[in-house]
């Protein structure tokens, strides 16, 4: 008796990481749970239609950039990004980089225009944290905007969940439960 419950203890240990989700993602969670809770959690976040994202800091001279929940989420598990070079001149809507998982490639497009000044160097060994923590840890790039006003061609968190949900018909809207 002592060995079998010793022996159920072990499995129970060894299975314990298997069945306990993770605290930074809920892989259970729908599209449409990702389109209504995660842009409106981050503060100041603005929105591309080809899912970037852009977040104004340092007094509005610097956005930091990355792609959106819903984009990493229908990419699936990102295994490599190629990021852009330090000191690149870039323009709203170029294409900076790319973004690979096991299912599909994609581009990623600036946001704003400017110079970027850092990039994310923790995605090159880590490129799981774009799947993680695409509004923090799973940024991209930090860009030093040329012009604010660019800002006005990017949609806000309620405009992007809208824009989403005409892109993929089988969003409906979210009720709380």
């Amino acid at each position: 008796m002592k060995i079998l419950v010793l022996r159920i203890h072990i499995q129970i240990k060894w299975m314990e990481p298997l069945v306990i989700p993770s605290p930074i993602v809920d892989t259970s969670a729908s599209t449409q749970d990702f389109l209504h809770r995660c842009p409106l959690a981050v503060e100041g976040l603005k929105f591309t239609k080809s899912h970037e994202w852009a977040k104004v800091e340092d007094e509005g001279k610097l956005a930091s950039v990355g792609i959106t929940e819903h984009a990493q989420e229908h990419l699936g598990d990102v295994i490599y990004v190629e990021l852009p070079d330090v000191g690149v001149a870039v323009a709203q809507g170029t294409i900076v980089g790319s973004v690979e998982s096991v299912k599909a490639s994609s581009d990623i497009n600036s946001p704003v225009s400017g110079n970027i000044v850092e990039v994310n160097k923790e995605l090159l060994s880590s490129p799981g944290l774009v799947n993680g923590s695409p509004y923090e840890k799973g940024w991209i790039m930090k860009v030093e905007m040329s012009s604010r006003d660019e800002l006005n061609n990017l949609m806000d968190p309620d405009e992007y969940s809208e824009y989403a949900k005409k892109k993929i018909p089988n969003i409906t809207e979210h009720k709380d439960t």
